[in-house]
C-alpha cells in the first residue's frame, strides 16, 4: 500500500531533520517530503546538509517554509500521513494547526534518539496524534506505564531507530558471545592482529558532545581536561570533539558551557572540531566516548566500541540509566588509555537492536491511512487552551520567538515569560519524592517536569 503515499515530514530543529528524513528515507515506495518551519531552531542550510548526508530523502523533497505558510501548503499537497518531528511545543502548535485542515492525514510524532527516561512532558505534548514512534521495547514498556500513571493514552509502535541500522563493523552474536565469555567486551588501540572489524585508518577517539549533559561547568570543564589528556598520550591519533551547531547556528537543545569556549586555545594540534556528520565522523573512529548520546547507538550499529562516562555517576539527569547492563560504562582513565567496549549481546535487544522483523511502526501507520480513508478513525484533536486566546498566542509565541509577529503573540510573552518562570519555581519547590522522580533510578519514566534549563526562546 505504500506505493503513492504523500508523507510530509515538519521539523525544525537539526536532530529532528536527521531523525525524520532518516525514518521516511527508509521506507520503499512513499513520496516524501520535509517541511522545515521557520522557528528559533530551524536547521541552517548546512545543518541540512549534513542531516541530510546519508539519510535517503532526495535534498529537493525538502521546503523552507514560515509558519503562516503551512497549513496553505498541506492544504496544498493533501498528504495521507504527517510526521511532526520538533519539540513537545512545536508539535502541539503544529497539532493544533493540523485541526484546521480540510483534508485530515493521520498524524506520526516521535523522538530523534534514545528517550529513556520516558518524560511527562515528552508523552502528554504529543498525547494528540494517532500513532507515537517508539525506538526500543525498553521504551515501548516506560512510555506504557508513564501513560498509564498520568492518564495519557497514545498508541505506540515500534521503530529501528534510524542510525542503528548500519552494522558493517558490528561484531557478530557469536563473536560477541565469545568475548563476554572473558569479561567486559574492550577494544584497545588497534593491532595488526586484530580482526579486521574497522578500516586501517580508524585510530580516532570521537567525543560525542551534548549540549544537556553534564549540565555543570566543572563537569564539562573536566570532560575538556581529560579530552586533553587523551590527545597528548598518544600525539599520533586524532581526539574529535563532534559538535553539532557552528558558531552563530542554533541546535535542539540549548548549551551553555561550549566545549569551544573550555577547550579554548589550549588544544594540542591533535585535538579538533568537527562539524561533519556522526556517521563521517565514526568512519574513522577507534572508539567513541559520551556521556549519553544517541551516537552511542550509531557506534555500536557501525561496530565502534563505546565508553559512555560514568565518571559523574549514572542518573535520570544524566541521561544515562539506559547503559545500565550494557557493558558500556567506563571512566575518564579508560578513554585515556583508550578501553573503549563493545555492548553486551544480552542487552542489545531490549536497548535499541532488536529484530527488524519488530519494527512494525509503518505497517501500522498503513492500516490507519485505510482507516482515516474509511472515516473510522477519530480525529484526536489538540483541547483548547484553559486560558483561552491569550494562552494560545503564548503556545504559538513561545514556538515561533521572533517570527510571529502578532501583537497577541507579543503581549503573550510580555506576560508569559516571568509568569512561566514564576511557576517553575514553584513547581521544583514541590518536587515529589519516590518513584517517578529524576532523583530516583528504579524506574524508566519519570513524572515530575525535567530539571534542564532548556526554553525554545533564542
Amino acid at each position: 500500500m505504500s506505493t503513492g503515499l504523500r508523507v510530509v515530514a515538519i521539523a525544525d530543529a537539526d536532530s529532528f531533520v536527521k531523525w525524520s528524513a532518516s525514518l521516511l528515507g527508509a521506507v520503499p515506495g512513499i513520496r516524501p517530503h520535509l517541511l522545515l518551519v521557520k522557528t528559533p531552531l530551524t536547521a541552517s542550510a548546512a545543518q541540512e546538509r549534513t542531516a541530510l548526508a546519508g539519510a535517503g530523502l532526495d535534498p529537493s523533497a525538502v521546503s523552507r517554509v514560515m509558519f503562516r505558510e503551512t497549513a496553505p501548503w498541506l492544504e496544498a499537497q493533501r498528504p495521507d500521513v504527517v510526521l511532526l518531528a520538533g519539540r513537545g511545543p512545536f508539535v502541539r502548535l503544529m497539532g493544533r494547526m493540523i485541526d484546521g485542515l480540510r483534508h485530515r492525514p493521520v498524524t506520526v510524532a516521535g523522538l530523534p534518539g534514545m528517550a529513556i527516561p520516558a518524560q511527562r512532558g515528552a508523552l502528554d505534548y504529543r498525547r494528540h496524534v494517532d500513532l507515537l514512534v517508539v525506538h526500543s521495547h525498553r521504551e515501548e514498556r516506560a512510555f506504557a506505564e508513564l501513560g498509564g500513571r498520568i492518564g495519557v493514552d497514545v498508541p505506540t509502535a515500534l521503530a529501528t531507530l534510524p542510525f542503528a541500522r548500519t552494522r558493517a563493523r558490528m561484531l557478530s552474536p557469536a563473536v560477541a558471545r565469545a568475548r563476554a565469555e572473558h569479561g567486559v567486551l574492550v577494544d584497545e588501540k588497534p593491532t595488526s592482529s586484530a580482526p579486521a572489524l574497522a578500516k586501517a585508518a580508524a585510530t580516532d577517539i570521537v567525543f560525542a558532545a551534548q549540549a544537556l549533559v553534564p549540565a555543570d561547568r566543572e563537569e564539562r570543564a573536566e570532560i575538556a581536561a581529560t579530552l586533553v589528556r587523551a590527545a597528548k598520550a598518544d600525539p599520533s591519533r586524532r581526539v574529535v570533539v563532534k559538535l553539532r551547531s557552528r558558531p552563530g547556528e542554533v541546535e535542539t537543545h540549548l548549551e551553555r558551557d561550549a566545549y569551544t569556549e573550555l577547550l579554548g586555545e589550549r588544544r594540542p594540534d591533535n585535538l579538533v572540531f568537527s562539524y561533519d556528520s556522526m556517521a563521517a565522523a565514526l568512519s574513522t573512529a577507534a572508539g567513541l566516548v559520551t556521556v549519553s548520546s544517541t551516537a552511542a547507538i550509531e557506534a555500536v550499529a557501525q561496530g565502534v566500541p563505546v565508553i559512555a562516562l560514568d565518571s559523574f555517576g549514572v542518573s535520570k539527569s544524566l541521561l544515562n540509566t539506559v547503559f545500565v547492563g550494557s557493558g558500556l560504562l567506563g571512566g575518564r582513565s579508560e578513554v585515556v588509555a583508550g578501553r573503549f567496549r563493545h555492548p553486551h549481546p544480552d542487552w542489545l535487544r531490549d536497548n535499541y537492536f532488536h529484530p527488524e522483523i519488530e519494527s512494525t511502526w509503518w505497517e501500522r501507520v498503513e492500516e490507519l491511512v485505510v482507516r482515516r480513508r474509511e472515516g473510522s478513525l477519530p480525529a484526536r484533536r489538540v483541547p483548547a487552551a484553559r486560558g483561552g486566546a491569550l494562552h494560545e498566542a503564548w503556545h504559538r509565541a513561545s514556538v515561533l520567538g521572533r517570527d510571529d509577529r502578532t501583537l497577541a503573540g507579543r503581549v503573550a510573552l510580555a506576560v508569559g515569560v516571568p509568569a512561566t518562570r514564576a511557576l517553575a519555581a514553584v513547581r521544583r519547590r514541590r518536587q515529589p519524592a519516590g518513584l517517578g522522580t529524576w532523583g530516583e533510578a528504579g524506574t524508566d519514566f519519570t513524572l515530575e517536569p525535567n530539571p534542564f534549563h532548556d526554553s525554545i526562546r533564542r
